[in-house]
């Protein structure tokens, strides 16, 4: 079969999902269906739809597009028989149930942002850069039961710089894994795809990390912690959620703020974790139990994001707060 005669629908919703269906469109793959979210309600009384970044170029190259609310809805899994998909294409969409997984008589198979069996789990991303990962990647496998578990096709490896942020890494595994997928399916046509089973890539004694769905609980710093620790936890979730903490005067008033970017400076201190210090010119550190934390781009609850010295500008005496 040739890849213009092998019909595939492709499931996905963020902006991650659009490179891959981008290059299965312009390399000239036959994609006759796109799944994706429900419009999101917007605005103050819901009545904006916000589209979800992949309907937007499915529908800007003419592509039909399914949107169901639920997916073992009987009428949706009728409209997916209809489209006669030999392949179905997974990418930063929904845990799918059998029923609609099960469909094409190729399978199914899923883009998941990590080298599995790391890092299963809805953020695998900010998981990796968090845990202060050297290396992470994007990896291709076959849907079966449990979710992120099934048998690996590809894999494609990409280092993590120490001063990535999330951000730097989304970006470059969403183009990484663009390339992945077509090689994939291309994989797939020659008809000589086995599978590799997870289990046999743990080495022995690895503990597996999870990557589970990220709150905003989840996101307050902890000053106790080493500052490598807090380092990676701030550019493990920039720009997007954004780490946060709260700037505490001396009289008890809080403020949120929300750091984006930060650099690292070891040095043996006295400080209490929390502390700031702040030079008057330019430079405002947190101090950590073994060294500061220099904050560079942070957004206080209500306002823009901004640049440390406009932060510290608009206090008198910084020092009279603290980092809870």
């Amino acid at each position: 079969m040739e890849k213009k005669d092998l019909r595939i629908v492709y499931m996905g919703t963020p902006e991650f999902a659009v490179e891959s269906l981008r290059a299965l469109v312009e390399g000239g793959y036959n994609v006759v269906g796109v799944i994706t979210m429900p419009d999101k309600p917007m605005g103050r009384h819901g009545s904006v739809l916000q589209q979800s970044e992949v309907k937007k170029y499915a529908v800007s190259v003419g592509l039909p597009v399914l949107q169901p609310e639920r997916l073992k809805d009987e009428a949706f899994i009728e409209e997916l028989r209809r489209l006669r998909a030999d392949l179905q294409i997974v990418v930063a969409f929904r845990m799918l149930p059998e029923v609609v997984w099960a469909i094409p008589p190729l399978g199914t198979f899923n883009l998941h942002a990590s080298l599995l069996p790391q890092y299963r789990g809805a953020a695998p991303i900010n998981w990796a850069v968090i845990n202060g990962e050297r290396e992470t990647g994007v990896t291709t496998f076959f849907l079966k039961h449990e979710i992120d578990t099934g048998k690996i096709i590809r894999q494609e490896r990409l280092p993590i710089l120490d001063t990535d942020n999330v951000g730097m890494v989304h970006d470059k595994l969403m183009s990484m894994g663009a390339k992945l997928v077509t090689e994939t399916v291309d994989l797939i046509l020659s008809g000589e795809v086995e599978g590799t089973e997870q289990s046999t890539l743990l080495k022995p004694g690895e503990i597996l990390h999870p990557a589970p769905k990220i709150f905003k609980e989840t996101c307050r710093i902890d000053w106790t912690q080493p500052l490598e620790r807090i380092y990676n936890f701030v550019r493990g979730l920039s720009p997007y959620p954004a780490a946060w903490t709260e700037l505490e005067s001396k009289d008890g008033n809080r403020l949120t703020l929300k750091i984006y970017d930060a650099e690292k400076l070891p040095a043996a201190h006295n400080y209490p974790s929390g502390t700031i210090i702040h030079d008057r010119k330019d430079s405002v550190k947190v101090a950590t139990t073994d060294g500061y934390l220099s904050l560079r781009s942070i957004q206080l609850a209500g306002k823009k994001r901004m640049d440390v010295q406009a932060f510290a500008n608009g206090f008198k005496s910084l020092e009279d707060y603290r980092m809870r």
